[in-house]
Order: structure tokens, then C-alpha cells, then sequence
């Protein structure tokens, strides 16, 4: 008997140890507080802000499991953080609550603030001081949120669902078949009781709903969304955007404006999420890899004439601001690839991917779900297929596309491998 008891704990000690799968949730207001030059839209120059709509937010998630923390983090903004941002933000996160991942996706608003303009001369200092200021503050409201949800995390579950739907449309070709990425994809975070602590919603479409001469700021669709989930599921709501390049809403009589659309994403988005059943991981974990990419630009933005024709489509202080980013005429975007629990694979991208690229990683990742997320850890422009650059048109054209062409291709083809090697490691 002795014998036998010994040789059962031996077994038990061989099996792999897990740690438990844990889910917390914080948010901050990021509302400007006062007038300032808005995001999105060149033809408004930069012409102030006049009030708010709808408050804007940073919603945050954390998920723990033991040695790995990864925080899912969905704003109201035009795009994500900068680098410099970014930078500030990971560094806080780690050293306050143990937080090694972070995501940060904008919703890609066109009607929030512009966060990109410096405390220095001609990129903000004396003109837009509170932009100046606003840009100052953003990051610590994102690292509040950040441990919030990481000092709020309970034992938890998760699950997910998508559903193929007719809420966005291509806005780019004029080719047909119009390539389209029609994945509503939910992601629901329950307690040990199924109990719903966030639901986040990931889809590929511009929010560009409202009035662009509207002045106020306002999160636009996917705020309107994210409310009416959580009001009639009291729980939280985040998304998280996908691959909106060449994606716009589709929108129509029945789903008119940035409520109306908003609500009717909302119909999908319950029902899908009460149709999910959530469940305790059996290999809680985070794997994950990131990759900062230099590629060429296709312009040189430090040419005095390039520089001055930004400066006349969009503001000269904010082309200032974009030149330190994009030093040296290289473009730096940023991929991490994640693999969540051995199942479920976030990668994500820095800036305004065409559909066809979520829809090849999908199509061809080894993963059993694997979801993409734009606008993340920071922004640069707009990244087209190979057949969108021949077609060429807005999205596609060097003015707002500085990347070569196949630059969108070789990162899924480097986020196809990475998803390989992080289902092969141990």
C-alpha cells in the first residue's frame, strides 16, 4: 500500500503544473477636458475641438496566469499610443503589477484627440499646449487602468464565437468580388460562476459614422456599441479593432448613425456572447513574441517639399510631431504575436491593415482561433495589399501608405511562423 501511495505522488509530481487562469477589469475616462486639434480627418486642419458627444475611455482587461500577465486594452482614440508612450506604459505596468503583454488598440475614431503633438517648439509647445498636456497625461490614465484590472483579478473562466455578418463593407476596390472580412469575433471573460466580467468584441470596420465637421468629440460607433452591451448584460464591454483598412461600416436605414449602427452591432454581440459557454482553461499560459520591423518609407518625409505638403493636407505642427517618429525615412511598426491558453492567438499590428491580410492569417494559422487586432502599440498608416498598391487609390497611394509593397504580406507571413513555433514550445 505504502508502496502504491508513493508511486501515485510520484505520478502526480511528473504531470505538468498549470497555473490558474485569472481575469481582472479596470477603465479611465480619457475625455479631453478642454478644446484641442482632433484625429482623423485632414480637412479639418487643425481646428479645435467644440465639447463632447460621448465620453471616451480606456477599458482594460488582465488576464494572470502565474508567471504571465497580459492586458487587452481597448481605447476610444483615433490610433494607438506612441512609441514614446508605449515605452512609459510597459515599463510602469511590469514594474507596478507584474504585466508583461500589452495590447493597446484604438478604435480608430475620427472624431478624438489628436495625441501625437510634443512639449517642444513647432510640434505643439506654445500653440497647443493642452494637446501638450493631454499627450502628457494619457499614458498614466492607461497604467491606471492597466492595474487596476490587475489588482481586481479573480479565478475566472473564458470562451468565444464569431459570426459571419453583412456590418461592414469594402471601401477601397473598385474590383470585384470585394474582398471583406466579415468575422464578428467575441471574446467573454466570466468568474468561476459564469458570471460576466467583460465580453471584448473584435471587428474590421472604420468609424467614421458621424459628421465629419461635428466638432465634438464622441467614440462613435463602437462606444454606442460597447453602452448598449453593457446595459443590457451588465457587465463591461472593450473592443478591439480589427483589420479596417479598406473597411467601412455598412450602414442603412435600419442602422442609421452611430447609434443606430451601434445598437445593431450590439444585437450580434449579445447574441453571440449568450451563446457562448465558458470554461476553465485546461493550460492557462501566455506565450508570446514581439517584433519591431524597419522598412523603407516610400516618400522622404525630411524633404522639405514632401514635409510641406503634409503640412498643407493635414497641420504643420502635428507633420513636425510625425517627422521624429518616422526619423531617418524609415517606418518601425510593431507585431506581437500571442498564443492565449494554447488555443487562442492574438496578433496584433501597428496600423490600418487591409482585410485580406486577416483574412490570409486566419485562413492559414495553426492555432484553433486566431483573431487580428489593428491600430495597436502605436500607428503607421495604412498598410494595402500588394493588389491594392497595382490598383492604387486612397489607402493604397504613397500619401498615406509609406510602406513598400509586401511589407503587410512578409509580417502574416512572420505571424504564421511565430504562431508555430508558440504551439510547438513547451
Amino acid at each position: 500500500m505504502k508502496r502504491f501511495v508513493l508511486l501515485a505522488l510520484a505520478l502526480v509530481l511528473a504531470l505538468p503544473a498549470f497555473a490558474t487562469f485569472r481575469v481582472g477589469y479596470g477603465e479611465r475616462d480619457i475625455t479631453p477636458v478642454e478644446p484641442m486639434p482632433m484625429w482623423g480627418y485632414a480637412a479639418r486642419r487643425d481646428a479645435l475641438s467644440e465639447g463632447v458627444l460621448d465620453p471616451l475611455y480606456a477599458k482594460a482587461v488582465v488576464i494572470d496566469v502565474g508567471d504571465d500577465k497580459l492586458a487587452l486594452v481597448g481605447l476610444d482614440l483615433g490610433r494607438g499610443p506612441t512609441e514614446a508612450m508605449m515605452g512609459e506604459i510597459r515599463a510602469a505596468v511590469k514594474a507596478a503589477s507584474g504585466v508583461n503583454w500589452v495590447l493597446i488598440s484604438g478604435s480608430h475614431t475620427h472624431h478624438g484627440p489628436v495625441i501625437e503633438l510634443l512639449d517642444e517648439p513647432d510640434r505643439g509647445q506654445g500653440k497647443f499646449d493642452y494637446a501638450v498636456t493631454y499627450a502628457k497625461e494619457l499614458p498614466g490614465k492607461i497604467i491606471e487602468a492597466i492595474n487596476e484590472a490587475a489588482a481586481s483579478t479573480v479565478d475566472g473562466r473564458i470562451g468565444w464565437g464569431s459570426r459571419d455578418t453583412d456590418l461592414n463593407r469594402n471601401r477601397h476596390t473598385k474590383k470585384t468580388p470585394k474582398p471583406r472580412d466579415p468575422e464578428l469575433a467575441v471574446v467573454r471573460f466570466d468568474d468561476l460562476e459564469g458570471n460576466p466580467i467583460a465580453v471584448m468584441v473584435n471587428f474590421a470596420a472604420h468609424p467614421t459614422v458621424h459628421k465629419m465637421m461635428d466638432l465634438r468629440f464622441t467614440s462613435e460607433w463602437p462606444g454606442h456599441m460597447q453602452a448598449s452591451v453593457e446595459d443590457r448584460m451588465a457587465t463591461h464591454c472593450f473592443f478591439m479593432q480589427g483589420a479596417a483598412g479598406d473597411m467601412s461600416a455598412n450602414t442603412s436605414d435600419e442602422r442609421r448613425g452611430i447609434d443606430g449602427f451601434g445598437k445593431a452591432m450590439a444585437d450580434v454581440v449579445i447574441e453571440i456572447a449568450r451563446g457562448i459557454e465558458t470554461r476553465e482553461p485546461e493550460q492557462p499560459g501566455v506565450r508570446g513574441m514581439e517584433e519591431q520591423f524597419a522598412f523603407p518609407m516610400r516618400i522622404q518625409i525630411d524633404l522639405p517639399v514632401v514635409r510641406g505638403a503634409f503640412k498643407m493636407a493635414f497641420f504643420p505642427e502635428l507633420v513636425e510631431a510625425m517627422v521624429v517618429e518616422f526619423a531617418g525615412n524609415t517606418i518601425r511598426p510593431r507585431m506581437t504575436t500571442l498564443l492565449l491558453n494554447n488555443e487562442l492567438a492574438f496578433v496584433s499590428g501597428s496600423g490600418e491593415f487591409f482585410c485580406e491580410h486577416a483574412n490570409r492569417l486566419k485562413r492559414e494559422s495553426k492555432a484553433p482561433k486566431t483573431l487580428w487586432i489593428g491600430y495597436c502599440n502605436g500607428h503607421h498608416m495604412y498598410f494595402p495589399t500588394r493588389e491594392a498598391i497595382e490598383e492604387g487609390g486612397y489607402g493604397a497611394d504613397p500619401m498615406v501608405s509609406w510602406v513598400p509593397p509586401g511589407c503587410g504580406e512578409d509580417m502574416i507571413t512572420k505571424a504564421l511562423e511565430n504562431i508555430e513555433k508558440l504551439l510547438s514550445a513547451e
